[in-house]
């Protein structure tokens, strides 16, 4: 029964989360804020799998990001919503339950496609060339959506909350907490096994000496794009959720201040931690929120705060623990490995 004990617990949460969306004991503000919550989550834990695990130094994670959004709003507003860019909708609306979240899954592989072609130069770059490299493809990224003037080019494209009322038309439930939370725990899942798996292994060899990793046989180029691409990947379905909650995408949303919020989620929770990348996304976006009425001078008390943990705990919160090393009895309680 060990290995139930989670995944249960995870239902539980799901639901009680959905019914208390559906009956209002949480209101608007909230759930929105919870579901940004999930995306950061989604956002931090796929970004530290190549500069918390691999020990890359990758800065342009928003651009997948942009990559998703824009694939997965392009192909939910085609198939579903009847819009300006592509007038009526191919399939019936009601089948946007269905198409969803195949919708954000293409925009995933899409931005997985992308992460391989940045993977390519990572082969013979480390440090802060791959930090250019990963940089300019962020600035690519954007540019070809800007003057991309058939899904509204700097202008932007909208039509995404048409689809969440098809899906309320069928069944009226908050659909958006139920995808945000759904991805987000396939998301933990998937990275978690990914690490325990050979591959993952990998890429803790790449790691700790990637020279040393080739003289052991370790495929180190293999090891890169399988961690490119899934982190690209699952940073698209992130973009893709936020863009149907917000019912607007942009490319000018996706620049390097959210790279740069990434990174600071990976490097404050502790580097290489699945879990440490979990807690930062939740207190950086609670720590986001408490700090708003502040207006723009959050954003002198939040570095600071940054600063100040730099300097007394330069590993992070976790550092390169998990939550069952630092609660070892926790361990009881589920399938560890």
């Amino acid at each position: 029964m060990q290995r139930y004990n989670v995944p249960v617990l995870v239902c539980l949460a799901g639901l009680a989360l959905c019914l208390a969306s559906q009956y209002g004991w949480l209101d608007l503000y909230v759930q929105t804020t919870i579901m940004f919550l999930f995306i950061n989550v989604i956002m931090s834990t796929s970004l530290n799998l190549i500069n918390g695990n691999m020990g890359e130094f990758a800065c342009g994670h928003a651009g997948f990001m942009c990559v998703g959004a824009y694939v997965s709003s392009i192909v939910s507003v085609a198939l579903f919503a009847k819009s300006s860019y592509f007038g009526e909708p191919l399939l019936d609306p009601s089948w946007a339950v269905v198409g969803m979240p195949l919708s954000l899954l293409a925009g995933g592989a899409v931005a997985a496609v992308t992460g391989l072609l940045v993977a390519f130069p990572s082969f013979r770059t480390r440090g802060d060339y791959l930090a250019i490299v990963t940089l300019a493809a962020n600035y690519i990224i954007m540019s070809v959506f800007v003057n991309l003037d058939t899904v509204g080019g700097p202008r932007g494209f909208m039509g995404m909350k048409k689809v969440v009322s098809a899906m309320n038309d069928v069944l009226d439930i908050p659909w958006m907490m139920l995808w945000t939370f759904a991805f987000t725990v396939f998301t933990v899942f998937i990275l978690r096994r990914f690490l325990w798996s050979s591959l993952g292994k990998g890429v803790m060899a790449v790691h700790q000496d990637e020279i040393a990793a080739e003289i052991m046989s370790v495929n180190t180029n293999r090891i890169k794009l399988v961690a490119f691409m899934l982190s690209s990947g699952l940073a698209g379905i992130a973009g893709g959720l936020l863009a149907h909650i917000m019912g607007y995408v942009n490319p000018s949303a996706f620049g390097i201040l959210k790279s740069t919020e990434a990174m600071v989620m990976v490097y404050l929770g502790g580097m290489g931690s699945l879990t440490g990348a979990v807690l930062s996304a939740v207190l950086m976006t609670g720590l986001g929120e408490v700090l708003r009425p502040l207006g723009i001078l959050k954003w002198v008390v939040i570095p600071l705060l940054l600063v100040l943990l730099m300097q007394f705990r330069p590993a992070g919160i976790m550092g390169n623990r998990e939550l069952a090393d630092v609660f070892p009895r926790l361990r009881r309680f589920y399938k560890f490995k």
